[in-house]
């Protein structure tokens, strides 16, 4: 029996962060109930009280939660010195890993991002608590994720189980804006790409990527369908590997010549 069949024997158990509507949630919901997904969804929670997609999973019988980041940062501004910061924070460990700041950034301003990020992903943590997780999945949630929480998803290094859908060809574009930044280059081809989460902004390991032409008549809207369509299919398809066991990330070294060699982690299909 091959190994994608053991693993089948078998529903992982995903859960969600999103931020807005969930239409990508509402894919991956379906693709779990057809059987695409050999998988189930153990929750759905949300920064947003108001993000639709909550809605999308109640009416599915999942559960949710709201973790407000507006409402605990603002807290933190208006009572800075009664902020409670997570008794296993270690802001020195967390500044060495992190590549969302740059080294030319203020120090003070690092260090309250970082502190109010690790007192709003403690309060995470704690409401994925009663639901155990093989995989969680961001869709569409408009918060990036600091070496504290992340550390404590992946806790085997070797299999990162926090996965990203991002609307543009990495690691072209990343950030907030990826159809409407490929759109404003002028490019001829866009895309989507599924990747790991790892310390930076959209910089972790590639599992999938589709892509469509552009053509002259296209606007940003039709530019943003295109990808829309190809992100439903392509977010399911990398979930299903990860629910086979067929992702590998290996760290490979390449040569740049000259005497200077790079290193990657990429992602390996296996059969």
């Amino acid at each position: 029996m091959q190994r994608g069949e053991i693993q089948l024997k078998k529903k992982i158990r995903i859960g969600a962060l999103i931020s807005g509507s969930g239409t990508n949630l509402q894919a991956i919901i379906d693709a779990c109930r057809s059987g695409t997904i050999s998988g189930r969804m153990v929750y759905v929670g949300s920064d947003n009280p108001d993000a639709a997609g909550l809605v999308r999973a109640r009416q599915s019988n999942i559960p949710t939660f709201v973790v407000c980041y507006k409402s605990i940062f603002r807290e933190i501004r208006v009572e800075s010195d009664k902020a409670k910061l997570p008794d296993d924070f270690d802001f020195n460990d967390v500044l060495a890993k992190q590549n969302l700041l740059g080294d030319g950034d203020d120090p003070a301003r690092k260090k309250l991002f970082l502190m109010r990020r690790a007192i709003a992903e403690a309060a995470l943590l704690k409401a994925v608590e009663p639901y155990p997780f093989d995989l969680l999945i961001l869709a569409g949630f408009m918060r990036t994720l600091s070496p504290y929480f992340i550390d404590r998803v992946n806790i085997d290094r070797g299999r990162p189980r926090i996965m990203n859908i991002h609307p543009a060809l990495l690691p072209a574009f990343a950030g907030v804006d990826g159809y409407g930044d490929t759109f404003r280059y002028g490019c001829k081809v866009g895309g989507c790409t599924v990747h790991f989460v790892d310390y930076g902004e959209d910089t972790g390991p590639i599992i999938g990527q589709r892509a469509f032409q552009i053509q002259p008549g296209d606007t940003i809207e039709s530019i943003r369908k295109k990808g829309l369509n190809l992100e439903w299919g392509l977010y399911p398809a990398c979930i299903q590997l990860f629910a086979q066991g067929r992702i590998k990330v290996v760290r490979k070294n390449f040569d740049l010549g000259k005497g200077k060699m790079v290193m990657r982690r990429i992602v390996e299909i296996e059969d």
